[in-house]
């Protein structure tokens, strides 16, 4: 059965969300004129939250990074954008960017299992733009290919910030983002297929980063102070239904006016 193009926009609208979305907008924190600290959001919503869910966010947090980044170039397929995204979360990659310029899209019934929740998703118009934000955070490019003079995957250490680029379905990463590339990475295979589903290449290139992450540098994750504390109060409000009704009722309760 033929994918439905209103679906598919519509599920890729779902995961990508319809501008920037991630834990750093201000609006997180501010309910009507009060701006709450992390701490304060926490210590409002933790009688909504069981202390084995807050324990299994500490966990998660203390696996965490922002210094290895995630993006795919032009997708169609809203189920491989899916994928991705799961296999980033599964990896403990928070900052997920979309270079969307396809134009069209078809959907597949994959799920990302709800991955999409707690990433810092970013969604760009053009190539030009999401490389230009990763140059001045301070990533070096590696993009996925096939191009048989690509450094091996095994071979690339990750010492650096790091945004691991994977092209779309058909025709790869573009060649905006090639241009653009610190280095061109590859997956060696041995049998007759050239290439790797996407989700697959996320996945294998994800797990050997992480590997050669904690090999050389001792740990994967590597949170700020700042940054563990907001993804906390964040990864709280995303668990506790309604969390902004039980805030802003916490607040006139404290005389707090909004």
């Amino acid at each position: 059965m033929p994918s439905d193009p209103v679906v598919a926009v519509r599920e890729m609208e779902r995961l990508l969300g319809k501008g920037p979305r991630t834990t750093f907008d201000p609006a997180w924190f501010r309910f009507g004129n009060v701006v709450l600290t992390p701490d304060e959001v926490v210590t409002i919503l933790r009688p909504h939250v069981t202390e084995r869910r807050l324990g299994r966010i500490d966990e998660i947090l203390a696996e965490r990074t922002y210094t290895l980044a995630v993006a795919v170039d032009g997708m169609v397929d809203s189920g491989n954008v899916s994928a991705v995204m799961r296999t980033a979360d599964a990896f403990g990659v928070q900052a997920f960017h979309a270079i969307d310029t396809a134009g069209s899209y078809k959907h597949s019934r994959r799920t990302s299992q709800g991955a999409e929740k707690w990433l810092d998703r970013y969604r760009w118009r053009s190539a030009a733009e999401c490389v230009a934000f990763l140059g001045r955070a301070g990533y070096r490019i590696a993009v996925a290919d096939t191009d048989p003079g690509a450094v091996p995957i095994s071979e690339l250490g990750f010492d650096e910030p790091t945004a691991l680029v994977f092209g779309n379905e058909l025709e790869g990463v573009s060649a905006e983002v090639l241009g653009a590339a610190h280095v061109v990475t590859t997956i060696p295979m041995s049998g007759f297929v050239r290439s790797f589903n996407i989700s697959v290449a996320a996945g294998v290139c994800l797990h050997q980063a992480r590997t050669a992450r904690i090999a050389r540098r001792g740990r994967h994750g590597d949170l700020t102070p700042q940054d563990r504390s907001r993804l906390r109060a964040v990864f709280a409000m995303k668990t506790v239904r309604h969390h902004d009704a039980v805030i802003r009722r916490a607040l006139e309760a404290q005389g707090r006016p909004m």
